[in-house]
Parts: structure tokens; sequence; C-alpha cells
């Protein structure tokens, strides 16, 4: 992991194309702004982790089959 300290109005630049910035900070919270390109998929941890989560779901049938475990044993 990268750790990095910036200031307010400060910003960090990832892949040229991705840029965050700290737009304030008040105790312990701290607003970032980020700027990046439209197909690029920005998501606090916690929903990206219910997305991966309903989207492992899906891969089942409404059989019940597993389809992850048929694709790993047609391998």
């Amino acid at each position: 992991m990268l750790v990095l300290t910036r200031k307010k109005d400060q910003s960090i630049i990832i892949n040229e194309n991705i840029e965050i910035t700290v737009l304030d900070v008040q105790g312990d919270q701290v607003r970032i702004g980020i700027n990046a390109p439209r197909d690029i998929s920005i998501h606090r941890k916690e929903v990206f982790i219910q997305i991966s989560e309903e989207n492992k779901k899906a891969t089942s049938i409404s059989m019940g089959v597993d389809l992850n475990n048929i694709l790993k044993n047609k391998k």
C-alpha cells in the first residue's frame, strides 16, 4: 500500500487520467473529489463488496446449480 500525506486542495494523479483531490478535512472525516473518465467505475468499498456479492449470487441459476463449479469442472 502506498501511503501519501496531502493537505486540503492538494491532489494525487493515478495513471495519468484519474485525479483525487482533498476537498476538506473536519475531525476524522476527509472529503475527497475524484476526477476520472466516465468509463471507470468508482464505488465506496462497502458498496463495491455488496455489488460483488450480488454478482456471485447471480451466477447461480434458479435450479440451484452453481455455474462457477460447472465451468471449473469443464477445464
